[in-house]
């Protein structure tokens, strides 16, 4: 038979295997709501350290480090470190960096939520009112950091968000924009620090804010900070970050929400 006349049909017994589509792959990452939004401000909001990974200016590879951390009024990551680390050097040379935050617990530790930011550095002149605000809530985070903070040759760095991989266990995976850890319009007016100031005598209402809402770890509480979004604790060397369901319009509305759950005034 000559060739053109081959049957060229497929065999009927022969089974027609369709390949897979994008519809039929496994859906790695979820689709970020509110639920991870949560979960990514506390993570981050409530971290005393995180790792922070810089690009190294002599040998171009990845370095990585631990730093204390702390959050300026919009809920931008804030770190102190000095002009003589590699990793100041780095930031200096190359603003791109990354941090991650969240510690394991009891058993397996990737089945405990942490949070990779992707982040531009940015250094904190001295001699400002933002060095000023940044100085003030760093070491009510971290008072031992009084010590050096005002050598010459320490300074703060604003670490922004750009985009952060979430991962809040097996099978929840996020990914969010740099916008979803961003305070928007945050307090920055005198009424705000002078909430700050007061919050630090109000031990009594952070005692019992903090058996209100249960945590199992730290002591001798104490209000760590303040923003529109939320209130840090810190009970010896434990911190926690609790979120309000929605932004305080007022340093009286944080008031009221403190007094409504403790009973104290």
């Amino acid at each position: 038979m000559p060739a053109e006349e081959a049957n060229t049909e497929r065999p009927e017994t022969e089974a027609i295997v369709d390949k897979p589509t994008d519809a039929d792959k496994p859906k790695v990452l979820r689709d970020t709501d509110d639920e991870a939004r949560r979960l990514a401000r506390t993570l981050v909001r409530g971290a005393r350290y995180m790792a922070l990974a810089v690009i190294d200016p002599e040998t171009g590879f990845p370095s990585v480090s631990r730093t204390l951390t702390g959050t300026d009024i919009d809920g931008v990551p804030v770190i102190l470190v000095s002009g003589l680390s590699g990793h100041t050097k780095g930031l200096v040379a190359d603003p791109r960096c990354s941090l991650l935050a969240g510690e394991p617990g009891k058993g397996d530790p990737l089945a405990h939520p942490r949070i990779t930011l992707q982040c531009l550095a940015e250094s904190v002149a001295r001699d400002t009112p933002e060095h000023a605000r940044i100085r003030s809530r760093f070491l009510d985070r971290h008072p031992k950091a009084a010590l050096y903070a005002d050598f010459g040759d320490f300074r703060f760095f604003r670490i922004t968000p750009q985009a952060a991989s979430l991962n809040g266990g097996f099978g929840r995976a996020y990914m969010l924009n740099g916008a979803d850890l961003i305070i928007p319009e945050p307090g920055i007016t005198s009424d705000w620090f002078e909430l700050q100031e007061n919050l630090k005598n109000m031990t009594a209402a952070a005692e019992a804010f903090a058996a209100n809402i249960r945590t199992e770890n730290g002591k001798n509480w104490r209000f760590g900070g303040v923003d529109r979004a939320g209130i840090d604790l810190i009970g010896g060397d434990f911190q926690l970050r609790h979120e309000f369901d929605q932004l305080a319009g007022s340093p009286a509305a944080v008031l009221d929400y403190i007094f409504a759950i403790t009973k104290i005034r």
